[in-house]
Parts: structure tokens; C-alpha cells; sequence
């Protein structure tokens, strides 16, 4: 597991891999500056009290609420961007690490996009559900935190490279079969994404380890698949 994690870690040498990060990075500035600029626009425009200095108050504390607001959602902001560009950095762990293995299913962007919104809503259902134990349950909330995040990103992260080798039920099936690797990669990833700036690579970073992860496992395929690695 560490040194799958070391061999994500060095993808990052790739050109094109970095290339996925600039772009998630700079879509994410680009899109926090025009919402900032579109609000802050809106709030020194619209007198909101009709008394010049509690509106101005009210734009100073409406400017920092943006800047907490983006710097608490930008790490979300950059996966998300990033998610659309993460079959690349796949496609170029295999061709470096695994290039015996045959050309990957197709999976169509409708299919990618319906997997990652039903990660996103997955993701705010549960961790809304654990919010008091965050709030409330002090010691017990990072546990929490990284049990819940560890089997979310653990699945999603290792469904959505299984999916190019694996149908979705032999993938669910696989992971269901052993699910202690997908799950420990799962709670590392959750951990590298509460580590400031460490964070914004961690999409790009997740998907190259959860190559690795997949290809340490076994899973016995129909005709004409691929047959994943056993290492």
C-alpha cells in the first residue's frame, strides 16, 4: 500500500499529469474570482440597510465570508474540475506501469458524469448525517471523519478505475470480495486531503494509487476482458 502510494506520488513527474492539476487548480481560481467579483459587485451596488455604514459593515463581512467560503471549498472545487480530466492520468499510470494490459471498455461521459454526481450527493447525505459527531464528539469526530471519508472515497475512487477494466457489478463485486485495500486507500486519501495545498493533488494523486490498488488485486473476469494483475 505505501508503495502504491509512493508510485502515485511520482506520476506527478509525468507532463500531462501535471497538466490535469494546473487545469483543476486554475479553473477553480478562475471560477472563485468571478463568483467573488459577481458578489462583491452585487454588495457595494445594492444598499442592503440604507445607512452607508452598516452597509459597508456589511460588504466587508460579506467579502470575508467569500474568501473563508472559497478557501474552505476549493480543494472540493479542484476535484471536481479535475474529475473530467482523470481518465488521462489513468491512461498514463497504465502505460508506464501496466503496459501489457489491453485497451480499457469505454465508459461514456453520461456514465462519468452520473458517477460523480452520485459520489457528490453520497458524500453530502453521509457527512451531514455525522455532522453532530463532528460537532459534538470531540476525539471521536476525527475517527468518525476518517471511517465515513475512508469507505466513500475508497469506493468511489477504486469503482471509477475498476470501471474501465470491470463491468459496474464485477467491479462492485471485487471491491465487496476485499474491500480492506480499497478502504485503507480510501482513509490515506481522506487523510491527504485534510493536509493543506497537499490537498489540491490529491484527485490526481488518488486515482494513479487506485491503479496501483486495483492491480494488486484478483478479479476473475468474463471472456474477451482483461485480467487484472496480481502482484
Amino acid at each position: 500500500m505505501i508503495r502504491a502510494l509512493v508510485l502515485a506520488f511520482a506520476q506527478l513527474s509525468d507532463p500531462r499529469v501535471r497538466r490535469v492539476v494546473w487545469i483543476g487548480v486554475l479553473a477553480s481560481i478562475l471560477a472563485y474570482l468571478l463568483l467573488a467579483g459577481g458578489v462583491w459587485w452585487i454588495l457595494a451596488v445594492t444598499p442592503m440597510t440604507g445607512y452607508g455604514w452598516l452597509d459597508g459593515i456589511i460588504d466587508v463581512m460579506g467579502g470575508l465570508g467569500i474568501l473563508v467560503l472559497a478557501w474552505l471549498l476549493f480543494p472540493a472545487t479542484v476535484g471536481t474540475v479535475s474529475s473530467f480530466f482523470l481518465d488521462e492520468v489513468v491512461e498514463r499510470v497504465e502505460a508506464r506501469h501496466y503496459p501489457a494490459l489491453p485497451a480499457p471498455r469505454h465508459v461514456g461521459w453520461i456514465e462519468e458524469l452520473a458517477t460523480a454526481l452520485r459520489f457528490l450527493l453520497l458524500v453530502l447525505a453521509i457527512n451531514l448525517a455525522a455532522l453532530p459527531l463532528y460537532i459534538f464528539a470531540p476525539g471521536l469526530n476525527l475517527a468518525v471523519f476518517y471511517t465515513v471519508n475512508g469507505y466513500l472515497l475508497g469506493r468511489e475512487y477504486f469503482e471509477m478505475v475498476a470501471h474501465r477494466r470491470l463491468g459496474r457489478g464485477e467491479a462492485r463485486a471485487l471491491r465487496r470480495a476485499r474491500p480492506l485495500k480499497p478502504f485503507l486507500a480510501g482513509v490515506a486519501i481522506a487523510f491527504l486531503s485534510t493536509i493543506p495545498f497537499v490537498n489540491l493533488l490529491v484527485p490526481v494523486v488518488a486515482s494513479a494509487f487506485m491503479v496501483h490498488v486495483l492491480q494488486s488485486m484478483s478479479a476473475p473476469l468474463a471472456a474477451g476482458r482483461t485480467t487484472v494483475i496480481r502482484r
